[in-house]
Order: structure tokens, then sequence, then C-alpha cells
């Protein structure tokens, strides 16, 4: 791995958390990813299912976690299966976990070889009455790739009919939506490699360039940072490709006039930030061009305000889309009869603004969190709203990553990110 190892003392505490949740004579088992194959030998890199290493720290395939806090045997409360590692596998694919470093990783004991999972697994089932099965419940996936995680339920259930199964997806949605101290310092260092990648690309976009350079001068930035690269594909949307909210392609030149729009961040030790800045190509907002902006940042500025505990985020985001309706009005783009007569499932500002405005983030981009309740201090959030004007061939949009806080001030992890315009014009036209 890239990052420096993280504490076993953060995954003790998660693992602790997640037992103090589940019913008396419950055993709960997470599956690592697979390898994805392309074709012929190749395989996608690998990518570490993010539930198993909230809970282990183990960043490696073929690996399996049991908590079963009520077991007889108190060395099975809490077992890792790791893959059996040789000279071999040492000297065709590098290092593996051994069981001495799968427990300073994970700050777990009893350390088996995947190869003993059958046997270990059928006496603790002895034991249990309900076993959890760890699916994936997000509000957004859309999966359609039967999983290792997909195999086991079916194995399981065939195997242990008699059963009573559970989710483990309720849990961790309450859990890992609220961070650790730890967890919000290793979003801070992604935020910081983001920085380090922005800054490095305003003094760098010029006219002509193209989309895929500037893409290239980011990964570089984040790789030598210790980073993976990007927490997610990169958006980077000269002139009209910014009105395409999920613009991927990065393949046009960027000209003269057009503004940019850069939603591109990294990770770090699996943790994502979330970054999007709109600059212009030559340095020099237009006077409408700077409207636009001004009033997309003051959306961003009263949405983030109104990130403080005891928030329901359906109510936050209504108020942001009145927030924004205002600012819509301001610049011309709505009048008082398209207020007047919008349609209340989809409102007159979503015309120009129809995406949310703020998202959990942590170990995935768009993380696990509660929605329907309260917000908590240590959530961590986006904001991003945005206008998009297709008919101007302008997109704006801007982001940053705040962590909601017990005093009801955010805290913004990327404070340190240019934002205003001055600082971005400055900063693009420095000698």
């Amino acid at each position: 791995m890239k990052y420096e190892q993280i504490s076993n003392s953060l995954f003790i505490k998660n693992r602790a958390k997640f037992m103090a949740k589940m019913k008396p004579k419950s055993i709960a088992v997470f599956n690592s990813n697979d390898i994805y194959p392309i074709s012929a030998d190749s395989t996608l890199p690998f990518e570490q299912h993010r539930d198993i290493f909230y809970l282990s720290g183990a960043d490696q395939e073929e690996t399996i976690l049991v908590l079963f806090p009520d077991t007889v045997n108190k060395k099975h409360k809490e077992v890792l299966f790791v893959r059996e590692t040789n000279a071999h596998i040492a000297v065709w694919e590098g290092e593996k976990l051994t069981k001495e470093k799968a427990t300073e990783v994970s700050g777990i004991q009893t350390i088996y070889w995947l190869s003993d999972f059958e046997k270990v697994f059928f006496d603790l089932m002895t034991e249990a009455d309900t076993i959890y099965f760890n699916t994936n419940e997000h509000y957004r996936q859309a999966v359609e790739t039967q999983t290792r995680e997909d195999r086991f339920i079916i194995k399981c259930k065939q195997q242990f009919p008699a059963h009573q199964y559970a989710k483990s997806n309720p849990i961790l949605q309450e859990i890992r939506g609220v961070k650790e101290p730890e967890e919000i310092a290793l979003m801070q260092i992604a935020c910081n490699i983001t920085e380090k990648g922005f800054r490095r690309l305003l003094s760098f976009i010029k006219p002509n360039v193209w989309e895929y350079e500037i893409e290239a001068e980011l990964l570089h930035e984040f790789i030598r940072n210790r980073s993976k690269g990007f927490a997610y594909t990169p958006i980077i949307a000269s002139g009209n490709n910014a009105n395409v909210l999920h613009y991927i392609e990065n393949n046009q030149q960027c000209k003269d006039g057009d503004l940019i729009l850069m939603d591109v961040a990294a990770e770090y030790a699996n943790y994502s930030s979330d970054l999007t800045r709109t600059v212009p190509v030559n340095g020099k907002f237009t006077p409408r061009q700077k409207a636009v902006y001004e009033a997309v940042l003051r959306v961003k500025n009263e949405a983030t305000a109104m990130l403080v505990p005891g928030t329901i985020w359906a109510d936050y985001h209504k108020e942001c889309g009145k927030i924004m309706t205002s600012e819509l009005l301001g610049l011309g783009l709505l009048d008082k009869a398209d207020i007047q007569n919008e349609d209340k499932n989809w409102p007159a500002y979503k015309k120009y603004f129809m995406h949310g405005t703020s998202h959990h983030i942590g170990l995935n981009t768009h993380d696990y969190g509660a929605l329907k309740t309260p917000m908590k201090a240590n959530m961590v959030f986006t904001v991003e709203p945005g206008i998009y004007i297709p008919e101007e061939k302008m997109g704006i949009r801007i982001e940053d990553d705040v962590v909601l806080q017990e005093n009801g001030t955010p805290f913004n992890l990327m404070a340190n990110i240019p934002i205003e315009v001055d600082q971005i014009e400055t900063l693009m036209n420095a000698k």
C-alpha cells in the first residue's frame, strides 16, 4: 500500500461499535471484494470492500472477517481469515499479510489461513442463532455483478437453512456515517493532496490545453503524494461539456473564453475527498461568468452554514433550493412567473440546478450515513451547488467537504483550497 499504516486502534473501535449492536448469539461475516477479470489474464486493480476495511484494516483480496461476541471460545470473538502466503507468492505477487502482520494491522489476535474457514465457520455456526449478511443497501447502488459477498450468502443459506438472518447494513449505515477523529485526519490528508493537485493546475491551465493533459497533471501530483490516484472517475469539463453532470471523456481542447469545471479529488488510505472548482481557461472571468460563479459560491456558503447537528437532510435540500431560486432570479434565469407556475415535484430552480447539494463522504465518495434521521456531529458532507446554462455554454459547480461540529460551526476540510474569484485569477496569472 502507498499509504502509511493506520493505527489498529481505529479498527478495534469500529468493531466494538458494530458488535455492540448485534443481537444475542449472532455472528457476522464480511468478505473482501473479488479481483475482477477483464479478459485473457488481465484484471482490474484490486479495490477492497470498504466494510471489511472499516472493521479490520485488511486491504487485500481473499480475506474474511468473522465477528461473534457470544462465542463460547473467546478467542473466536473476532477472527480474520487471510490467504496463505509463501515464498512463491512473494516472488510473483509481492508481500501478502502474514498472520503476525494481519494482527498488527487489524488488532485481531486470532488469524487463520483462508483454507481453515469452512471448518472453523461450521463450528461457530453450531453456537449461533442468527447470522448477519452484508448486503449493499446504499441508496445509489446499482450492482449487476455477483460479488464474493453474494456468493457467500447463497451458499450459507443452503448450508444453514435453520438459522435466522439479519442485515449488517443498517448498523454500518449508522456507525460509518459518524467519523472517528482518525478517519477525519485521513480525510484531511486526502484533501491536502487534492489541494496540491489543484494548485498545480492553476499555473498549468491555458487556452488550447487538452482536458486529458489536466487529468495527467493531477494524477502525477496525487500519486507522488502517496495516493492511489483519483477517489472517483475525474470530471474535467471545459465549455459546454460542463453541462453534462458526469462528463468523463476528458478528450476536448480547452478554448479561450471558456470555463472549465473540474470535479476531481484524491483518495488516501481508501478515504475519499471530493472537490469541484470552476476556473476560466484564460485566467480571467468575464463579468457574466463572475456573476454566476459568485451566485453559486453564495449558495455554497449559506448551505454550509446549515450543516449542523439536528438538521434533516430532506429539509436541508429544500432550503438550499429556496436559496438557489433567489440567486437564479437575480441572474435573470428565472422570473416570478416561473416560480408561480412551477411543478412542486420539480421546482423551477431544477432547470439550472438539477442535482442535490450534499452527500455523505468517507470510505466511499458517496458514503454510508443516515439520511432520514437528524444529522450528527462528526458526519462529513460535501457541499456542491451548481448552475448549468447550456444556452450560454457555461456550467459552474463549486464543492468542498465539511465536518459537522458540536458547536454548530462546520469545519471545512478544504478551507485552504483557493475558491474566491480574486484568488483564482491571481494564481492563474502569477509569473
